[in-house]
């Protein structure tokens, strides 16, 4: 799927800092604006004031609707939460009700293009790059709603650059990435930032620059598609650069559309030298910067506030919770004096999608792409013996992330064939990604196999050790809370240790260990053995292994650096789907195996 080379550069080049800073200055110009909240002007001892509304979404992952394709019906949870860009819409013609259009701009702050069955579709199934083909849903359904600038999130890279570039060229607003750079020149391969030029009657216009950062991750993340062509700088030194270039020409305010969350952690390990998320670095390190849209990390922050140490001055960031689930407001208000217009104060809040029916408009114009995934998603290809579920998969040895090894190591075992590798031993890793995921007795669809697999995550083979394995295992070992052997246990509370996110536990198959919990992290793993014998340290294993963790994600040890065998861009979810399909029947005893289990002191938990 990557470009070509040489027409990727062209690209690049044409989109570099020189061009990029005169297309910025000559974006659109909103619509004249009148002075905010009726305060008059032309009398000399009232200053004139005004104000603006900075809207925002973030890490909408292709949901245009309030539906999951997974289970088939309209979106529900626990918090009452509603989903989507038709909601979305709805909210933004609220506010833009209220304030006045030309006092409000719209941004998101990325990962954009992957997420739902709706986005894969129209990705891989019907791709926008075919020769006249389609026009993504999420840019469809963007440019109707009238975003201004989106930020690059770290999972717009999933499919491509292609596919990316395409999806660009479908959206009637920037994609913006100031530390998205041409690997050659290093001249930035997409926009860096807009500047919009709000008129207000008989006084200066107002100017407000954008500037977009996104992930340094995607240098590991999706290594196979960027490496060569596009390096990611980390944000700070970025908007170092950039902020005071947009204030040296004349912007009044600056916002940033950050694809990175506020904790100041990363997940990069060792493999980068940069914060995962540095908004709030950003924040206190770079004077000169009003407000910043926060992404990637999934969490929902109304308001926070971080003052800025080189100026002392105030930066308000909000985050608001992924898939369109909320909308941030950045209320700010302007001040003219000294001949100059200032920023005087900056207020974030949210809005929930839930308070509000989808826009009929957004329905109407995706009304046949959305039929057309439902019917994708409910495919029938298989049977399935018994009902499997990931419920208690966190804890236990559970025969559906068995059925995920086993694909892979179907799938490695295959690719190897006949190579110097053939011989080598294949064990897989996977991971309990879901905690409500249900295969049921019976028909088996798209949709099931989708719902176990979620991530668009495709298949590497690299070579390991048997005592790297030791310490792969060792390091999983640490997502579960140390029990002392007497203590009861409590489900809820006995994983996820640190913080440790389910996606970054691994099962590895084809071994048999014990893990005991009532040790500390790195002293966990017992009774390691390969087909009833001790592990061998010096034995070579292949690891059938997901693209993410292969390329760090999740910093477990030795993987990133081991030899790679093989890869490829099939996503493992279509792996799944075809192994089930050529089995016609889903039967735990073509894939299950109790290869691990909870103890303590010896003694089993369960």
């Amino acid at each position: 799927m990557a470009l070509n080379r040489r027409k990727f550069l062209k690209k690049s080049a044409v989109t570099g800092a020189g061009v990029a800073l005169a297309g910025a200055a000559a974006a659109p110009a909103a619509e004249a604006a009148t002075p905010g909240h009726g305060h008059g002007h032309g009398h000399g001892h009232r200053p004139q004031r005004y104000s603006l509304t900075v809207m925002g979404t973030t890490d909408l992952h292709g949901h245009v609707f309030n539906w999951d394709y997974f289970k088939d019906a309209e979106y529900t949870d626990g918090a009452g939460n509603a989903q989507g860009l038709a909601r979305i819409s709805t909210l933004v013609n609220q506010v833009r009700e209220e304030k006045g259009r030309r006092n409000t701009l719209l941004l998101d702050a990325g990962d954009t293009i992957q997420g739902t069955p709706l986005s894969y579709y129209y990705a891989k199934v019907d791709p926008i790059t075919a020769k006249g083909g389609p026009v993504h849903p999420m840019a469809q359904a963007m440019n109707a709603i009238g975003y201004d600038a989106v930020a690059l999130g770290n999972h717009e890279f999933n499919y491509g650059i292609e596919t990316l570039r395409k999806f660009e060229q479908q959206c009637r607003f920037p994609l913006l990435g100031a530390n998205a750079l041409d690997a050659k020149t290093q001249r930035p391969a997409f926009t860096p930032y807009v500047m919009k030029t709000f008129h207000v009657p008989g006084a200066a216009p107002v100017k407000v620059a954008v500037l977009g950062l996104t992930n340094p991750g995607i240098a590991i993340w999706d290594k196979a598609y960027v490496q060569g062509k596009l390096t990611f700088p980390g944000l700070e030194e970025q908007a170092a650069k950039w902020v005071p270039k947009l204030r040296s020409m004349g912007a009044d305010v600056v916002i940033v559309s950050a694809h990175s969350g506020t904790s100041g952690q990363s997940s990069y390990g060792d493999q980068l030298p940069y914060v995962e998320d540095a908004a709030a670095n950003v924040a206190r390190l770079v004077p000169g910067i009003d407000a910043i849209l926060v992404g990637h990390a999934h969490l929902e922050i109304p308001e926070l506030k971080v003052v800025n140490e080189k100026s002392g001055k105030t930066v308000v960031l909000s985050e608001p919770l992924c898939f369109a689930e909320r909308l941030t407001l950045f209320d700010i208000e302007l001040v003219f004096s000294r001949g100059r217009w200032e920023v005087e104060s900056v207020a974030a809040s949210l809005r929930n999608s839930n308070s509000v029916p989808d826009d009929p408009k957004i329905t109407r114009l995706l009304k046949a792409e959305h039929k057309k995934v439902v019917q994708y998603v409910n495919q029938v290809v298989g049977q399935a013996t018994q009902t499997l579920t990931t419920v208690d998969a966190r804890y236990k040895d559970a025969p559906i992330i068995d059925l995920i090894t086993k694909v892979q190591e179907d799938v490695v075992k295959a690719a190897l064939a006949g190579t110097q590798y053939a011989a080598l031993p294949v064990i897989a890793q996977a991971s309990p990604f879901s905690r409500t995921s249900q295969i049921s007795a019976g028909d088996v669809t798209i949709r099931d196999l989708s719902s176990l697999y979620v991530y668009d995550n495709t298949l590497v083979a690299k070579l390991m050790t048997g005592a790297q394995v030791r310490e792969y295992l060792e390091y999983s070992a640490g997502y579960y809370v140390q029990t002392a052997a007497g203590a009861p246990v409590d489900v809820e509370k006995l994983t996820n240790a640190g913080g440790r996110p389910d996606y970054n536990y691994d099962y590895v198959s084809g071994l048999a260990y014990d893990i005991d919990v009532a040790q500390p992290a790195g002293a966990r793993i017992r009774n390691l053995t390969f087909k009833g014998a001790a592990l061998d340290d010096a034995q070579q294993f292949v690891l059938a292994v997901n693209n993410y963790r292969a390329n760090g994600g999740g910093a477990f040890p030795h993987v990133a650096a081991a030899k790679e065998l093989w890869s490829e861009s099939t996503e493992i979810r279509t792996r799944i789907a075809e192994w089930a399909t050529a089995k016609g029947v889903l039967d735990p005893k073509d894939f299950a195996s109790v290869d691990w289990k909870l103890t303590r002191d010896g003694t089993p938990v369960f």
